[in-house]
C-alpha cells in the first residue's frame, strides 16, 4: 500500500450538533457534533466528541470493515472514543469513503488511510494547542490506522482486534515506535484470530492486552474494554510501554 498524502485538509464544509444531555451529576458535558472533513475524494462524515476534562491531544478513530457493515457508530470505537474523551483526547470519527454520508467509493484501505491522514491533519488544526495524537482503529480500522501512523507518528497508535495478516497475507509494517504502541484483542476472537495479533506484535516487543472470553466485537466486554484502555493508555503516553 502506498504512503498516505503528506498534506493538510481545508476546513470543515458543515457541522451540526448531536443531541446529548448538557450536564451530569452538575458538570457541564460539551456537545459533541457531525462534522464533514474535505478528504482527497471528497467530504468525510465525520463524529466529533470532544475532551472531557483538560486538554491532552486529538485521536482519530477508524471503523471496522465497511462491506461488513462498519461505520463511524460502531460501539467499539465508541467505547473506545469515550475513553480517550476522559483522558482528555478530542475525539474525531470519520465514516471513510464510501460509508455513510462521506464521498468516494471502498478501497481496500488504501484510499482509506488517505481519509485518515486528512482527519488527522484536519483535527490538528483545529486544536493547536493539543500536543498529543493518537491514532486508532478496530478490525479494519486498525489496519488503516497502522498505515496513517507511517506518516503522522502519533504519540498513541491503539490498535483494538487489528486485521493485520487478515487481507493480503502480507505482512503489514512495523508499528512506527512499538513503545507507543498498545494492542488490545479479545481471547476468543473468531474473525481475526488472536494468533495473528501476537504474531504480528511479538518480534517487535509491543504489548498485547488479551480481554478472557471476549470476542471479536467484544460483546458483552466493552466496559472492560473502556476499563483497559483508560488504565494503560496513560503508561503508554508517559513514554513506557503499558505492560
Amino acid at each position: 500500500m502506498p504512503p498516505a498524502m503528506d498534506k493538510a485538509a481545508p476546513a470543515p464544509v458543515k457541522s451540526r450538533a448531536l443531541p446529548c444531555a448538557q450536564h451530569t451529576k452538575g458538570k457541564t458535558v460539551k456537545q459533541p457534533e457531525i462534522l464533514t472533513v474535505a478528504g482527497p475524494a471528497g467530504g468525510l462524515e465525520t463524529i466529533f466528541l470532544p475532551a472531557q476534562g483538560a486538554e491532552r491531544g486529538v485521536a482519530v478513530i477508524n471503523h471496522p470493515n465497511p462491506t461488513q457493515g462498519g461505520t463511524n457508530t460502531n460501539k467499539v470505537i465508541q467505547t473506545a472514543a469515550k475513553a480517550l474523551c476522559g483522558l482528555g483526547f478530542h475525539c474525531y470519527l470519520p465514516n471513510l469513503r464510501g460509508v455513510g454520508r462521506s464521498a468516494g467509493e471502498h478501497d481496500y484501505g488504501r484510499g482509506e488511510t488517505d481519509d485518515c491522514t486528512a482527519v488527522i491533519d484536519f483535527a490538528r488544526s483545529r486544536h493547536p494547542q493539543a500536543e498529543q495524537l493518537a491514532i486508532a482503529g478496530f478490525s479494519f480500522g486498525g489496519y488503516v490506522a497502522l498505515f496513517a501512523a507511517q506518516c503522522r507518528r502519533p504519540d498513541l497508535l491503539l490498535l483494538l482486534a487489528p486485521a493485520v495478516r487478515h487481507y493480503t497475507g502480507e505482512r503489514e509494517p512495523d508499528a512506527p515506535d512499538p513503545a507507543r504502541t498498545l494492542l488490545i484483542h479479545g481471547q476468543s476472537d473468531d474473525v481475526v484470530a488472536l494468533a495473528q495479533s501476537l504474531d504480528w506484535a511479538a518480534p517487535q516487543e509491543i504489548p498485547v492486552v488479551v480481554l478472557p472470553q471476549a470476542g471479536h466485537f467484544f460483546h458483552g466486554k466493552l466496559i472492560g474494554l473502556r476499563d483497559t484502555i483508560a488504565r494503560f493508555v496513560p503508561a503508554v503516553l508517559a513514554g513506557g510501554q503499558a505492560v
